[in-house]
């Protein structure tokens, strides 16, 4: 069966004047908008002036950019008339999941530090479903802003999260069970709320597609991401909560899969980080590059971590350990 037609095969890769013509086109339009945000009463000027105030304060202030959106509606203009131009310019916005799939998605419209401002589509389904993904609760602070309702319904997660916990207390065995809301009708102009370190939320597609803006301000913490299944509160899985070890953990995993041994140094480094889910992270992803590397560190790990379940984890492991072949190398 012949491939899908795509217009991408009609690109014009031979016509070095209409590339260009299309180069300049968006290039100009990426330093207008730049221009624009910078300015003393722009995007960008507002979230800087937010950037050591509390999340609450962050959101109060920049609230006015979410449900008067004005702003975007010019810049979504500016977007179409330069596809209108030619088809094949790429307005300078940053987009995000979405696909085939009919998967949420949508656009960056601003990300400085810990504070991020999305427009995100949530695609109309033809049979509405309860939502089956997993409740993900981020620390900090968002603000959502209705534009389109599209007949979709809201339905909250809710989780208790003591001030111990908040300051590094957490435990897996100790955590509360999610609780999760019964759906309700999601309206236009409506603008939501949420703690979400205690707050999560899903939609219920419905017959036409829901567009809303989001604003997220995620300050530090000690208190990790947590996922939890909503059909039974069940906590499933913790990880670092704090962007600087998220893309570390990335990192190291990407150095796992292409077997650099010799980064193992790295490794070690990240098992002493502050944040108790990167420092297990980084131990089961060096478990998987190099045990022979491991062994120390995970000794370590099993005597002095001041986490009592990371502590615990890293005991169970270190059982399970044999003696090392000629090589150095194996469990």
């Amino acid at each position: 069966m012949p491939a899908r037609a795509s217009r991408h095969d009609h690109f014009p890769r031979a016509d070095r004047a209409r590339r260009a013509a299309i180069h300049a086109a968006v290039s100009e339009l990426a330093a207008a908008w730049t221009a624009i945000d910078a300015a003393p009463d722009g995007l960008l000027a507002a979230i800087d002036a937010q950037a050591d105030a509390p999340a609450d304060a962050a959101i109060a202030a920049l609230l006015p950019w979410l449900t008067d959106p004005g702003w975007l509606a010019a810049r979504l203009a500016n977007a179409l008339a330069l596809l209108r131009a030619d088809p094949f310019a790429r307005p300078p916005l940053r987009a995000f999941g979405g696909g085939e799939g009919g998967a949420p998605g949508g656009l960056v419209l601003a990300d400085r530090g810990g504070i991020r401002l999305t427009l995100r589509l949530w695609p109309a389904a033809a049979r509405p479903a309860p939502p089956a993904a997993p409740a993900i609760f981020v620390p900090g602070r968002a603000a959502l802003h209705i534009l389109v309702s599209g007949g979709a319904q809201l339905c909250e997660h809710r989780v208790a999260v003591t001030p111990a916990e908040e300051a590094g207390a957490f435990t897996a065995r100790a955590a509360a069970p999610c609780h999760t809301t019964a759906p309700r009708p999601l309206h236009r102009g409506e603008t939501l709320h949420l703690d979400t370190a205690r707050q999560s939320f899903a939609l219920i597609p419905g017959g036409r597609d829901t567009l809303f803006l989001e604003l997220t301000v995620q300050p530090p913490s000690r208190l990790p991401i947590r996922s939890y299944d909503p059909a039974t509160g069940r906590l499933l899985h913790v990880s670092a909560s704090r962007r600087d070890s998220s893309f570390r953990a990335m990192a190291l995993t990407l150095l796992r899969h292409l077997g650099r041994a010799d980064a193992a140094p790295l490794f070690d480094a990240e098992t002493r980080s502050s944040d108790f889910a990167a420092r297990w992270h980084a131990m089961r992803e060096l478990i998987a590059l190099s045990p022979a590397a491991a062994r120390a560190p995970l000794t370590r790990m099993a005597a002095h971590d001041p986490h009592p379940e990371v502590r615990a984890a890293a005991q169970a492991t270190l059982a399970l350990f044999k003696t090392p072949a000629p090589s150095g190398e194996g469990l």
